[in-house]
């Protein structure tokens, strides 16, 4: 997974991260062939092994104060973001 100079992925926004990807190349891959085996498997896999931590990680996110959102965004990306509305 790529990270940015600016500031890594903590654990949680690793998990969903990572978690979001699989499941886009999952969700593809059923479009394109839905009676593949291999896919069941995996997508079984995960949701077995993997979705209730992400889950738990997906809250952790969404229970982040929305200064807090928009501070992390910005560190991501490596630039201030207006708040506020104010320019």
């Amino acid at each position: 997974m790529p990270q940015t100079d600016k500031a890594p992925l903590d654990a949680d926004e690793e998990r969903v991260t990572r978690a979001q990807h699989l499941l886009i190349q999952l969700g593809a891959a059923l479009v394109c062939q839905p009676f593949d085996t291999r896919t069941h498997d995996r997508l079984r896999a995960f949701l077995a092994e993997d979705a209730d931590a992400v889950l738990t990680s997906l809250h952790t996110l969404r229970q982040r104060p929305e200064a807090d959102l928009h501070r992390r965004i910005a560190e991501l990306a490596g630039h201030t973001l207006p708040l506020g509305g104010t320019t």
